[in-house]
């Protein structure tokens, strides 16, 4: 699963309202990132990726990921001439990563940190 363009950050209490119908009691949206239509939200639980499909992106595809099934996760930093940054998580019953694409407004070091963050509990 692979997602591309303009990533930025969005407030996690704004994704907090959002998303709140995907959410359980108690949990709590610590970031997220928005790309061109689709999300990735991190919660105190789990890791919840948004992807909006079709032309209109009516369709919604809601792909959530506990922490505990993450194996390893790896950063790619942007060069010189590839100016995206990427992200790529291994999930333990799957041999191939999702992988995730920000442009420069996102740091790529504060996702893995994050992500560190909940991976290492």
């Amino acid at each position: 699963m692979a997602l591309f363009g303009n990533a930025h950050t969005i407030d996690p209490v704004t994704a907090q309202q959002e998303y709140a119908r995907l959410l359980g009691h108690g949990e709590q949206v610590h970031a997220a990132y928005l790309l061109i239509r689709d999300t990735i939200l991190f919660t105190d639980r789990r890791l919840v990726l948004v992807d909006k499909q079709g032309m209109t992106g009516k369709k919604v595809e809601y792909h959530s990921v506990p922490y505990r099934s993450i194996s390893h996760f790896a950063v790619e930093t942007a060069g010189t001439f590839d100016l995206d940054a990427e992200l790529k998580i291994w999930i333990s019953s799957d041999p191939n990563p999702i992988q995730k694409t920000f442009t420069k407004g996102v740091d790529i070091y504060e996702v893995q940190a994050i992500l560190t963050q909940f991976v290492a509990r």
